[in-house]
Formats: structure tokens, sequence, C-alpha cells
């Protein structure tokens, strides 16, 4: 299992946007990929579950991934996050 902290730094927070698109990057991936929002974990390969986390500016976020292919799953989610601009 791996995981990173971020920040998010978007005045609108996560909306359905962003949110798409995380979980299309999460689904390219074998290994579970969490999202840690307060303490309470939400799948990141469903945009409900991300949109249900009501994820706002300033909000802390641990990505969780854990499975084979767990390392390139943080990477590209992580990576997914500062190409929509929530970092």
């Amino acid at each position: 299992m791996v995981s990173q902290t971020i920040t998010i730094k978007n005045a609108e927070g996560l909306h359905a946007r962003p949110a798409t698109e995380i979980a299309k990057s999460a689904t390219k991936y074998t290994a579970t990929v969490e999202l840690d929002v307060n303490g309470n974990k939400y799948n990141a390969k469903s945009v409900l579950n991300i949109m249900s986390a009501g994820i706002k500016n300033s909000t802390q976020i641990t990505v969780i991934c854990d499975g084979v292919d767990e390392e390139n799953a943080l990477t590209g989610i992580v990576k997914t996050f500062q190409e929509n601009s929530l970092l």
C-alpha cells in the first residue's frame, strides 16, 4: 500500500468535471484507489463516491493505492489532480 497527501487548491473545490477525470484515471489500474477525506474513505473509481465527499478548496486528501500496480496508480492519480488544476 502506498499513499500521498495532497491539498486541493482550486477555488471551486473538486467539482464534477475533474471528479470524472479522476475516476477515469483510477479505473485504468487494477489497484484499489481510495481518497481519504477527513477520516472517511471514498472509492476513487466512482464519480458519485468522489462527489459525495464534498471536497472543497484547502481540503487535505490522502490518495491511497493498494495492489499490484499501486505505485503507477498513485503517480497517475496525483498527475490527474495536477492536470485538472486542483493542486
